[in-house]
């Protein structure tokens, strides 16, 4: 195979070269809590821990909320005041493939405290129910949300606004063919309506993977890769788009409003990268207490075997990449389904430190023996980053996904946790149950 190489927007400024120093788990256990939500959980693949899932876990109002398949692929809801150890947990009566990992749960809660959650979603009808009141873990039956394009769903993710009220994406179509969806709740009446019935419009052609942050002010970031085919090899780019009134209308970076629905030709780039590059699908997406966009992925640079993870920044003034430069082992991606790859999707996270802009990237790496990782830049200036192994033991397949609502509000990291297997191509291991867990971590630099 003949591959080409990434190559970044001339508005980048140039690559960091970085220093970057290991560490392993047992200097940092002092820093870290962990609380077993159950043991029983269904880990024959990687659907309880892949990075899609808005959320895995969420906080309002001081409770946290936690979802997972058991054993016996039934949705399970679980709640705790934040940072105690003992946890309500509630079967609900729905099932929903747990042997298709694209078919994972997401949940929110809404402003009025009511819990919403879709399930078993790749390219079939609408799983979703909602709590029978505020902070109930018991579910009504399920439910239809606008009732149009809702037979073909993928990737189905919530999220809050600062209103209370809720956003629903989702991708109506296929692989290599699809376009994203954006459903809007009113808590206060309690119905959907349609926001963006084609915010992202493939053109029959191709399809974007996306993540979506909100910001303390209440924006949405939005970034996406393209894929051309179901290969996963023909992913190509990192795009983005932000919108500053619930999702209304749409711009760039620059504040210049885009014409919808976005195409491949009107999208702003942060970066550009061609295919058959190693990019995974699935941006990470973040942006910190000033609304300055952050995206995480991975991809291999020009003229270099080894893909590595990559950090592309808006500073405010311009789009930088950081590449952080510490993986030694080459893989290749290609193909269709969901893949075992040695090396997780990460996550992303940002915070000031005495003026400074520090970060920290979450990811999983068979080099460290498949451990929950984390790498830490206390200035992105300098760049130099420190990486620390979280956790002690393997967590298999695992994929960060995190509570987005806690570390917004107290700048906590609460990790979702399970210890999983992912066969290639959508094959399923014989795995015993695996408990699922919150790690709970917070940096040095960002202790109040």
């Amino acid at each position: 195979m003949n591959f080409t190489v990434p190559s970044c927007l001339k508005l980048i400024a140039g690559i960091c070269l970085l220093s970057v120093i290991s560490e392993s788990a047992s200097a940092q256990q002092k820093d870290i809590k962990v609380s077993t939500i159950a043991r029983n959980a269904w880990a024959n693949n990687s659907v309880n821990t892949v990075i899609f899932r808005k959320n895995a876990l969420v906080t309002f109002k001081g409770t946290q909320y936690a979802s997972y398949y058991d054993s016996a692929q039934y949705v399970v809801l679980a709640k705790r005041l934040v940072g105690a150890s003992k946890w309500q947990i509630q079967r609900t009566p729905y099932t929903g493939d747990a042997t298709d990992a694209h078919k994972s749960i997401s949940i929110m809660v809404d402003g009025a405290g009511i819990v919403h959650v879709a399930w078993g979603q790749h390219n079939n009808a609408l799983n979703y129910a909602k709590g029978l009141k505020s902070g109930s873990l018991k579910l009504g039956p399920k439910l239809g949300m606008t009732g149009n394009k809702e037979n073909k769903l993928s990737y189905p993710e919530f999220y809050r606004l600062a209103n209370g009220n809720l956003i629903f994406l989702y991708r109506d179509g296929g692989s290599g063919n699809g376009n994203l969806i954006i459903n809007y709740y009113n808590t206060k009446t309690g119905s959907w309506k349609r926001l963006q019935d084609n915010l992202i419009d493939g053109e029959g052609q191709r399809n974007a993977y996306w993540q979506l942050a909100t910001d303390k002010a209440g924006a949405m970031h939005l970034s996406w890769v393209w894929r051309e085919t179901p290969d996963v090899a023909s992913n190509h780019d990192l795009a983005y788009a932000c919108s500053k009134d619930g999702g209304i209308t749409w711009q760039k970076s620059t504040g210049e409003l885009y014409k919808l629905p976005i195409t491949a030709a009107t999208a702003e780039y942060a970066c550009k990268i061609p295919q058959k590059s190693e990019l995974i699908n699935q941006t990470s997406m973040f942006a910190d207490d000033k609304g300055n966009p952050f995206i995480a992925t991975y991809w291999r640079e020009a003229g270099q075997e080894i893909p590595q993870y990559h950090l592309v920044y808006k500073n405010g003034i311009e789009w930088k990449v950081s590449n952080l430069a510490f993986r030694k082992s080459a893989f290749s991606l290609s193909g269709q389904g969901s893949k075992s790859i040695p090396i997780a999707r990460p996550q992303i996270i940002a915070w000031q430190n005495k003026g400074a802009l520090a970060a920290g990237l979450i990811f999983r790496d068979a080099e460290r023996g498949s451990k929950v990782s984390i790498a830490v830049c206390e200035n992105l200036q300098q760049a130099k980053w420190k990486v620390k192994d979280l956790s002690d033991y393997s967590v298999g397949a695992w994929e960060p996904t995190l509570d987005t609502e806690l570390w917004k509000d107290k700048h906590l990291l609460n990790l979702f946790v399970q210890k999983v297997t992912q066969v290639d191509g959508e094959g399923l291991a014989k795995e015993k149950p695996e408990a699922v867990q919150v790690l709970q971590w917070q940096p040095q630099s960002n202790k109040k």
